[in-house]
């Protein structure tokens, strides 16, 4: 299969019943763009994978492609089975994530992992090991420290602080926030020890929404999670999984709240959720929100003040996989659009490559809490609300304040495996490190059949 850009719809995918590799198209449809494959055993499948404006043709953008420097698996059965990252694959890593405990201290209905109480972590002596793994096979990617919920970890600080110490620039936190919020001091030991952010589930802004999704209310812990952040000087990022019928109608409620949260609150970065893990069903074409139909959600609930035309598809990732839009919050609290006007024709390709180095740069200085206000010739600083404008040569004072003033939306549209497109598999940049150390993309890695075997996952 040609991981290339394939403009008559061609693609390749899996069986959701056998994981048989299979030829699919992407076709038009009169609600949509469908992902159809057909297997000789188990008959035909359709997944809705674009729905709307803006139109699929206009978001893809082409990408010269980057093959691993130092593949950790030989070609062998062909892509998706040789994950390692294999010779074939298409973009290098840019954030590594690392399960350091199976463990959860929720029982979450939509868990991808399928996480529990119990299991064993991990020794430090692996995690180590992950570390060099990392650095090898993704030099200057960014980490993330995932599970299980990482914090249920009391060694969590010092993984930072050996990652960070291994060379490791950018660790982020994958957290429910309990122990954030529960914990007094613990948000300032994360930040001592070399954590540069915290990506803080958050699915909405009442506790009807957590009952439902995660089984129990939390808004007061989501609300004193975010407040210990800010004490710590920790920047955080929203990470709602949006459910449509759910939760999608506190999209515009979410963002209003991360706005009120800024500059603790970097940015949001929403997840429409995906069909595995415990959750594998076959979905209707009503419980997807593909990506254009979030962008013109977001639109749609902030009466405009985050439009469809602000979005950009990605320069690392594949183009169907994600959007990203990035602001400057004005004095009046309101954000303005740092992109300019979308160009008309369609942009030159992009070196894979430099997509990914503005990927990993973009994500470690937006997510990460600003740096400690820069004094001004006149003896103020740039804190809060940065509206010194007394000393317009202070270039220092001036990038300080701009960086604390900026917020980004994104989102991420994981695959399952009833929509997998393994044109998009082969151009992912998110990668989970494997027990034994192979890289895996992280939809591949996550897949479950329909009858919930994994595909990678041990």
């Amino acid at each position: 299969m040609n991981g290339g850009a394939a403009d008559n719809g061609a693609t390749a995918s899996l069986c959701p019943v056998c994981l048989k590799h299979l030829p699919a198209r992407r076709v038009h449809r009169d609600r949509g763009i469908y992902l159809e494959k057909q297997c000789p055993d188990h008959g035909a499948f359709a997944a809705l994978i674009w729905q709307g404006l803006p139109e699929m043709a206009g978001w893809r953008r082409p990408k010269i492609p980057t093959h691993p420097a130092t593949p950790g698996h030989p070609v062998e059965h062909g892509c998706p089975f040789d994950c390692g990252l294999c010779p074939e694959h298409r973009q290098r890593s840019c954030t590594i994530l690392l399960e350091v405990t199976p463990r959860c201290d929720l029982g979450c209905p939509i868990c991808y992992a399928a996480s529990g109480p119990d299991g064993a972590d991990p020794p430090v002596e692996r995690i180590a090991t992950w570390y060099r793994l990392a650095r090898r096979f993704g030099p200057g990617a960014n980490i993330q420290l995932s599970g299980g919920e990482p914090t249920l970890r009391d060694d969590l600080p010092e993984l930072v602080a050996l990652g960070r110490q291994s060379g490791l620039p950018f660790i982020q936190i994958n957290t429910n926030g309990l122990r954030l919020a529960r914990e007094p001091g613990y948000a300032e030991t994360l930040k001592a020890a070399g954590a540069g952010s915290i990506f803080l589930q958050f699915d909405g802004v009442d506790d009807t929404v957590y009952r439902t999704l995660r089984g129990r209310p939390l808004w007061a812990e989501k609300q004193a999670a975010v407040a210990a952040c800010a004490r710590a000087g920790l920047g955080v990022v929203l990470v709602p999984t949006l459910v449509p019928g759910v939760n999608t109608h506190a999209v515009g409620t979410i963002l209003e709240t991360a706005l009120r949260w800024h500059p603790t609150v970097r940015g949001v970065h929403f997840q429409p959720i995906s069909y595995f893990g415990r959750h594998p069903g076959a979905p209707t074409d009503e419980q997807r929100l593909t990506l254009p139909q979030l962008m013109r959600l977001m639109e749609h609930a902030t009466a405009c003040l985050f439009r469809v035309d602000h979005f950009r598809p990605p320069g690392c990732e594949h183009s169907f996989c994600s959007c990203h839009a990035q602001y400057l919050i004005a004095a009046d609290g309101r954000p303005r659009p740092l992109m300019a006007a979308p160009p008309v024709a369609t942009p030159p390709p992009i070196r894979a490559e430099e997509g990914a180095a503005r990927a990993i740069a973009a994500v470690a200085r937006q997510w990460a809490a600003p740096p400690a206000a820069a004094p001004t010739a006149c003896g103020c600083t740039s804190e809060g609300q940065g509206r010194c404008h007394g000393h317009a040569g202070d270039l220092d004072a001036f990038l300080a304040t701009a960086r604390e003033r900026t917020f980004s939306v994104s989102a991420m549209v994981f695959q399952d495996v009833w929509n997998l497109d393994l044109e998009r598999v082969q151009q992912c940049c998110i990668h989970i490190m494997a027990p034994d150390g192979r890289l895996v993309p992280f939809c591949l890695y996550n897949l479950t059949a329909a009858d919930g075997r994994p595909l990678h996952r041990p």
